[in-house]
C-alpha cells in the first residue's frame, strides 16, 4: 500500500513540474516567412504614345550643275507604338511598330542659283523594328533595328532676299522613302503594367533623284523646273509611355 501511495505522489509531482519547466524555458517567438521581392515581368503585349523632337539632314545636288548645299529640317513629332516582348531570364526580346506625325522643316539658299532656296519637310515617319534588351528588375536597357519609312515634301522657293521673297516656285509633291533604322533606349517600369522610356533613333534614308515641277505662282503650273539628287538622314529623340497587358 505504501508503495502504491508513493508511486501516485511521484506521478502527481512530475505532472506539476512539467508545465513549470516548459514555462521556465519560454516559448520560441513566431518568425514570419521572409517576403521575396517580386521580379518585374516585361513579357506581353503593350501599346503606348510618344512625343519628342526630330532633325532631318538633306543635301541637294542639281543635275549637271553640282551641289546646292545642305540644311537641317527640325521640329516636333507625336505618335504611338504597339509591340510584344518575351523575357527569358534577364534578356528581353521584342517586335514593335511605330507611327508618327512630324513637323520637321528647314531650308538653305541655293549655292548655285541666286535668289532661290531649297526647303525640306518631313510630315510623318514609321518604324518596324526588332528589340534586344537586358532587364535589371524594373529597368530595361535595349537596342533596336529594322525598317523605316518617311513621308516628305521638297520644294524650291524664292529666298528671303529675293524679289518677291519666300514665294513657292516648284515642288516634288508628296514623296515616300524607305530606309533602315537603329536605336537605343532605357525604360523604367513604375507600376506593374506601366512604364516610361527615353529613346533615340537614327534613320538611314535612301538618296533619291527628284523631279521638280512649277507650282503655278511665278510660272505656269506643271512645267519641268529641274532635278536634284537629295540625300536624307533623320535623328529622333522621344519620351514614351507604355501600358503592358498582363501576359498571364
Amino acid at each position: 500500500m505504501k508503495r502504491f501511495l508513493l508511486a501516485t505522489m511521484a506521478a502527481v509531482a512530475l505532472g506539476a513540474a512539467t508545465p513549470a519547466s516548459a514555462a521556465d524555458l519560454g516559448g520560441r517567438p513566431y518568425a514570419p516567412a521572409a517576403l521575396i521581392a517580386p521580379v518585374y515581368d516585361w513579357s506581353g503585349l503593350y501599346v503606348g504614345a510618344n512625343a519628342g523632337w526630330g532633325s532631318s539632314r538633306s543635301c541637294w545636288t542639281a543635275d549637271f550643275f553640282g551641289s546646292e548645299g545642305c540644311h537641317r529640317a527640325t521640329g516636333l513629332t507625336l505618335g504611338g507604338q504597339v509591340g510584344y516582348r518575351w523575357q527569358v531570364s534577364s534578356w528581353v526580346f521584342g517586335l514593335e511598330a511605330q507611327g508618327n506625325w512630324a513637323d520637321l522643316k528647314g531650308s538653305n539658299d541655293s549655292l548655285l542659283f541666286g535668289g532661290f532656296a531649297n526647303r525640306s519637310r518631313v510630315n510623318a515617319f514609321g518604324l518596324l523594328t526588332a528589340q534586344v534588351g537586358y532587364a535589371v528588375n524594373n529597368a530595361l536597357f535595349y537596342v533596336k533595328g529594322g525598317a523605316a519609312v518617311t513621308n516628305n515634301r521638297f520644294d524650291v522657293h524664292t529666298s528671303s532676299t529675293g524679289a518677291p521673297p519666300n514665294v513657292l516656285v516648284a515642288d516634288t509633291g508628296g514623296q515616300t522613302r524607305w530606309g533602315a533604322a537603329v536605336g537605343l533606349g532605357v525604360e523604367y517600369g513604375f507600376a506593374p503594367n506601366w512604364s516610361v522610356a527615353v529613346e533615340y533613333d537614327h534613320l538611314f534614308m535612301q538618296a533619291r533623284t527628284s523631279t521638280f515641277n512649277t507650282a503655278g505662282t511665278l510660272f505656269p503650273p506643271g512645267v519641268f523646273f529641274g532635278r536634284d539628287r537629295i540625300s536624307q538622314d533623320v535623328d529622333i529623340v522621344t519620351l514614351r509611355l507604355n501600358y503592358r497587358f498582363a501576359s498571364r
